[in-house]
């Protein structure tokens, strides 16, 4: 990830649900658990994760490359990707 704008835990989980919204409109993050994939758990396919980064990469206004994708599988790999410092 590149020219990356470290986010707060919480901004990083509304950035997450957001973009996840945006795919699956009635997703139930109450019911998902942090470690959950959302993959299998959401039932997306290739192109539904490719949408997600997609989303996800406009929210702190960066670039996710192909090889932060294993950091973008659940809301707990998330939120540790988009706070951490790069």
């Amino acid at each position: 990830m590149t020219d990356h704008t470290t986010l707060s835990p919480d901004e990083a989980r509304a950035a997450v649900q957001g973009a996840i919204r945006k795919i699956v409109p009635d997703a139930d993050f109450d019911s998902l658990g942090d470690d959950a994939t959302f993959r299998s758990e959401l039932e997306l396919d290739s192109l539904d994760f490719l949408t997600f980064v997609e989303l996800l990469s406009t929210a702190p206004g960066a670039r996710i490359d192909e090889s932060d994708y294993p950091d973008l599988v659940s809301m707990a790999t998330s939120i540790a990707f988009l706070t951490r410092p790069h």
